[in-house]
């Protein structure tokens, strides 16, 4: 008797299993989130491609957007004010860029901590002291280093220049965007705690470019570029050197190749 109820139960529990595979499954409901993200949108500068080298113009007026509006949330803690001299600013203009920021020191009389106007030597600024603070100042959202954000993030640049510009879409029906965030869909989640950091003529360039949002977005997305990877154009050069030197070492070994075994029967 307790053999066939066993073999009832293993028959039942059989049952269940192929039911169970069998029965058609009701379709996944999809994520709202991946329905609306987007890739980010193509985008090319003067210094895309393998021969491309940085326009120190744009460069220039990327600093000046970086200087306005993002160092306000956003740290360059890899950058000195003396790399400023690489994008065309001289000496004395890194000078007086330093000098509007004060750093801590301790002064040597009385060891007591101080300040005093930065120098070129001395990193960027931070706005804040350590993430505690810049978390407490920003609704707990933590506002990354630029330094190496293109680097940092998937697909670089395109990425940087699609969020700056990704604000201002109105969500889809029936989506509803958390109080505290904005609606990007050029972000992960879609929803970001960075409200939208640029708007037209925010800025004045000294050049007399035009500073609509597409045009800052493209100049400090060139900047943070820039940051991220100051030797690009010297790695590149090196690079084309390179292979122009193998290029012609393989004709010369062709070259003597051929003189070498010229007397050789085949």
């Amino acid at each position: 008797m307790v053999r066939l109820i066993g073999i009832a139960i293993g028959f039942l529990f059989c049952f269940v299993l192929m039911w169970a595979a069998l029965t058609p499954r009701e379709a996944a409901a999809p994520d709202p989130v991946k329905l609306l993200h987007r890739h980010p949108k193509e985008v090319t500068f003067a210094h895309s491609g393998p021969f491309g080298t940085f326009d120190r113009a744009q460069l220039q007026r990327g600093f000046q957007v970086y200087k306005e509006v993002c160092s306000a949330c956003h740290g360059m803690y890899h950058l000195a004010y003396r790399n400023l001299e690489e994008i065309g600013f001289s000496p004395e203009e890194v000078k007086a860029i330093a000098a509007e920021y004060e750093v801590s020191t301790i002064d040597q009389a009385t060891g007591e901590t101080t300040t005093r106007p930065a120098i070129p030597s001395d990193k960027f600024y931070r706005p804040f002291p350590n993430e505690t603070a810049a978390r407490a100042a920003n609704n707990n959202a933590y506002p990354p280093d630029l330094s190496l954000i293109v680097k940092a993030r998937k697909d670089g640049e395109a990425y940087v220049y699609s969020l700056l510009t990704g604000y201002g879409e109105t969500p889809p029906e029936g989506f509803e965007v958390p109080e505290g965030l904005n609606y990007n869909p050029y972000f992960h989640s879609v929803n970001i705690a960075m409200v939208q950091p640029l708007v037209d003529d925010q800025v004045t360039y000294a050049d007399g470019t035009k500073a609509t949002v597409d045009q800052m977005a493209r100049d400090v997305t060139a900047f943070l570029r820039w940051a991220a990877e100051p030797e690009l154009e010297r790695r590149r050069k090196a690079g084309i050197v390179t292979l122009a030197f193998l290029a012609i070492l393989t004709v010369l070994a062709y070259l003597s190749y051929r003189r070498v075994w010229a007397g050789v029967q085949h």
